[in-house]
């Protein structure tokens, strides 16, 4: 049985304040888009993750994936299966991929095994995953707030739009990211700074992470910059980056951007 866990991007992210638990306190939207892995699941006499397509480091042990289906094992008996993802979301590119494929996982288990999850259930699996997870359930635009783990329903649309992507070939930690940041309350929500036209956000909309990162990295700011120069109306680094996209009224020539970056482009909603 297949799904297809697709990327998020964020419009605007404010870093509002340092928790006591060590997290931070966030507002940002979440946006989907259509760059997508695929997984695969298959019954089998033995516990199995595979991967192909980019490679993910780390151990594959670790893979959210077999997290989530430990938590649902955890209560549910569930047989040994075999997954395999083909990954194409890039990695630490601040799109969610890993959070997509194990929420989506989570939703192909339920599935699969007719667990009879609801939305809310599975958001509390996907809440001991990562902050962001839980959002990939759903998988449609919110206003995400405190750990970026709660959302409010907001109306956006962009499919009259062309969304482009440029990754360059650089990481950034979550740890440098939240490093350079000096948390503040924004002084006008999110919720209402997307009612104003996109051609407007550039002056209005930001990404906290962004001054920093675009500075430690060189690489990203010339990404945006060329986004710009083709004619995005709006472009940002999506979450603590390294990816930068770029919103356009036509589908962009990005001819000339492959040998510096990974290029995605005309992504939909």
């Amino acid at each position: 049985m297949l799904i297809f866990p697709s990327a998020k991007i964020n419009i605007g992210l404010n870093v509002v304040k340092r928790r006591a638990d060590g997290y931070h306190d966030l507002e940002t939207i979440f946006y989907p888009i259509q760059l997508c892995d695929a997984l695969e699941l298959v019954e089998s006499s033995e516990m199995k993750f595979e991967s192909s397509g980019i490679p993910i480091p780390g151990n594959t042990d670790q893979n959210l994936c077999l997290k989530a289906y430990q938590l649902l094992r955890n209560d549910f008996d569930l047989p040994n299966i075999h997954i395999h993802l083909l990954k194409k979301i890039p990695i630490g590119a601040g799109l969610g991929g890993g959070s997509a494929d194990a929420a989506f996982f989570i939703k192909l288990v339920n599935q699969y095994f007719k667990l009879n999850l609801n939305v809310e259930q599975m958001q509390v699996y996907c809440r001991k995953l990562g902050a962001d997870c839980a959002f990939f359930i759903e998988n449609k635009p919110v206003y995400a707030f405190a750990k970026g783990d709660e959302f409010e329903n907001i109306e956006i649309d962009l499919s009259a739009y062309h969304i482009a992507l440029l990754m360059p070939n650089v990481h950034v930690s979550t740890a440098e990211a939240y490093a350079g940041v000096n948390p503040k309350p924004s002084s006008k929500s999110l919720k209402e700074l997307i009612k104003l036209p996109v051609s407007d956000w550039q002056q209005h909309i930001y990404n906290d992470f962004e001054p920093h990162i675009l500075k430690a990295h060189p690489i990203i700011a010339k990404a945006k910059k060329a986004l710009y120069q083709a004619g995005a109306l709006f472009s940002l680094m999506s979450g603590s980056g390294a990816s930068v996209y770029g919103i356009f009224d036509e589908k962009a020539d990005l001819s000339g951007l492959e040998n510096e970056f990974l290029v995605f482009n005309d992504l939909h909603a």
